[in-house]
């Protein structure tokens, strides 16, 4: 079968026993460096016995048939990337797709997520969250992307070099005005982690700075702009139906004027009341 396993972010801590026993049991192991993949084994004891193959975004797609075969012939492939875990913003979704349409076993040892790490140290509102990946990397098209954030309810994470954060930001700031909050997250779980929190505008003001390594922006969703508790009923009930509880539901989306009492009783009211 293919086995797609999530790999450390930077501190070895974080891999998993499920991880070492693939690592050194696999018939193939699909790096998209070899040798970090090596030198990651080497950290964690692990002696790899199967052979490694390179697994690269410039050569995905010509691996893809040699690795399709050996999962046919009975092998497993373990795929792995440099960090974290493989097809998020990372080679992968291909392969993947290429042995679901062969009807071939995928499954996953899960393990660290930038995405999930930034959510959870972002210290905003993150009940839903969409993930975009690295804005594009020209001006006007970054406008674009954000413009695609002014009214997205939920939380959106994205990833971004470190030499186009202060200019993602100022972007950012352009578009979304410099009171949506937000979070950088650098250098997740390895010795100089670090996580800024504050709005657009203070956060565009320390990068000028310049800031170095690995980074995940996790941006507030878009406050709906109401003047009465009735026009915010259909997004208390699109959170009530995602999961979220009613009474935080209201408390999260009260604005313009309208209390959470207000907003809760409109709610019910609604539920009782026949639409017309």
């Amino acid at each position: 079968m293919l086995i797609l396993a999530a790999t450390p972010m930077g501190d070895v801590g974080d891999a998993s026993q499920r991880l070492r026993d693939a690592l050194a049991t696999a018939d193939v192991v699909a790096a998209e460096d070899t040798r970090r993949t090596k030198h990651l084994a080497s950290g964690l004891g692990v002696v790899i016995t199967g052979k490694v193959v390179s697994f690269y975004d410039q050569v995905e797609t010509a691996r893809l048939p040699g690795l399709v075969d050996a999962v046919r012939e009975g092998k497993t492939v373990l795929l792995v990337t440099d960090a974290g875990m493989p097809s998020v913003s990372d080679p992968g979704y291909r392969l993947v797709a290429a042995c679901v349409e062969h009807d071939l076993p995928v499954t996953c040892l899960p393990g660290p997520s930038a995405v999930t790490t930034a959510l959870a140290l972002s210290g905003l509102p993150v009940e839903r969250f969409c993930f975009d990946g690295f804005p594009p990397r020209k001006q006007g098209q970054r406008m674009t992307f954000f413009e695609s954030l002014k009214t997205e309810p939920r939380a959106c994470v994205f990833f971004e070099a470190p030499h186009r954060l202060a200019a993602s930001l100022d972007d950012a700031v352009t578009v979304l005005g410099g009171d949506r909050r937000a979070a950088v997250c650098r250098e997740l779980t390895k010795t100089y982690e670090e996580v800024k929190r504050g709005t657009l505008g203070e956060l565009a003001a320390w990068a000028t700075g310049g800031v170095r390594g690995e980074i995940t922006v996790v941006l507030a969703g878009a406050q709906p702009v109401a003047s009465e508790p009735e026009d915010l009923v259909d997004d208390v009930e699109e959170l009530v139906a995602s999961g979220m509880r009613l009474k935080d539901a209201c408390a999260q989306l009260a604005v313009g004027g309208v209390s959470k009492r207000e907003l809760y009783e409109a709610v019910l009211l609604a539920r009782v009341e026949p639409a017309e």
